[in-house]
């Protein structure tokens, strides 16, 4: 029996996340779901968003299935996202960005770079670390490598002219890819974010350092509809989440007229992860295992707003 922890989080997460759950329910009937509250709401009641007890309930699920967090600009808020990811080692952001003509994987380190968790503030300037590890490098390279020797290519996004941490995951990118025996570029960030939108049939897998890959996952979500049509999955050696890219987007939350594609979607992927690709086949196509009814339509409707156009996605 597959188990699931569902977490709903905050905002539009109440109300995308049971959808993609009773989906998971109607085609998987065998998953055993359990709830876990973590967020900003159970923040505000507790001050603490994801405790030692949370985190335990999070390492007992086979699989994660998860809404959207809001973070408060609030310097003693610790962003209950990125502690999950790192607590529970998720090294690897997986985000497809599908939709007609474009088929492009981002991966993203994950649990690194400028989103490592190092920060101090002093009365005249705050600092934050950004950490780049010859063994995260290494990890997250070699799944990004794993991807791509199916399609075609890796490309490896950085700024290594300026950033010498960056030198270091390009050399360790380009020599897994060699090992793999994959085709693979460089490409500085920047321009890699203004091709990607120029040209997104020039790219199969991209691998980048962890906040690049936040911002181009972003970006490209243009390119399918915007972040309400994102799915995203963060995959570690021993567990592995699902969530939409898109935020909270608390503007719109409570009206039930948010977009649960991209929670659709990342419950896809669950399905997936762990060994049912017939049901996950079923969900993206919105019809019954070898009988699919074609893809939903990814045009909001009236009723139905693409989160995450204000306020931005999940970090």
């Amino acid at each position: 029996m597959v188990k699931v922890a569902v977490v709903e989080g905050d905002g539009i997460g109440h109300e995308v996340v049971p959808v993609a759950r009773d989906i998971l329910a109607a085609v998987r009937p065998d998953f055993e779901f359990f709830d876990v509250e973590v967020g900003y709401g159970l923040w505000e009641r507790t001050g603490c968003a994801c405790g030692e007890e949370t985190m335990a309930e999070l390492r007992s699920a086979d699989a994660i299935l998860f809404g959207a967090i809001t973070t408060p600009p609030d310097p003693d808020y610790r962003s209950a996202v990125l502690q999950i990811r790192h607590d529970l080692d998720l090294y690897a952001n997986v985000r497809p960005i599908q939709g007609g003509d474009v088929d492009i994987v981002i991966v993203r380190e994950n649990t690194e770079g400028l989103y490592s968790g190092i920060e101090w503030t002093e009365p005249d300037r705050a600092c934050t670390v950004r950490v780049v590890t010859r063994r995260g490098s290494e990890r997250v390279a070699r799944y990004a490598c794993t991807l791509a020797k199916s399609r075609r290519h890796l490309t490896v996004g950085n700024k290594a002219n300026v950033l010498k941490s960056d030198c270091l995951f390009v050399e360790v990118c380009m020599a897994e890819a060699a090992r793999a025996n994959v085709p693979c570029t460089a490409r500085y960030i920047d321009a890699l974010c203004l091709d990607v939108l120029m040209h997104p049939d020039r790219y199969d897998v991209i691998v980048t350092t962890n906040i690049f890959g936040d911002i181009l996952s972003d970006a490209a979500a243009y390119l399918v509809g915007g972040l309400g049509m994102l799915p995203s999955a963060n995959i570690g050696e021993r567990h592995a989440l699902f969530e939409p890219v898109h935020g909270s987007a608390p503007d719109i939350a409570g009206q039930n007229i948010a977009n649960p594609i991209a929670a659709i979607r990342s419950a896809a992927m669950l399905l997936r992860h762990v060994g049912d690709p017939a049901s996950a086949a079923a969900v993206e196509g919105g019809g019954p295992p070898g009988g699919g009814c074609g893809h939903p339509d990814p045009r909001p409707r009236r009723h139905c707003r693409n989160p995450g156009v204000r306020g931005g996605g999940a970090p």
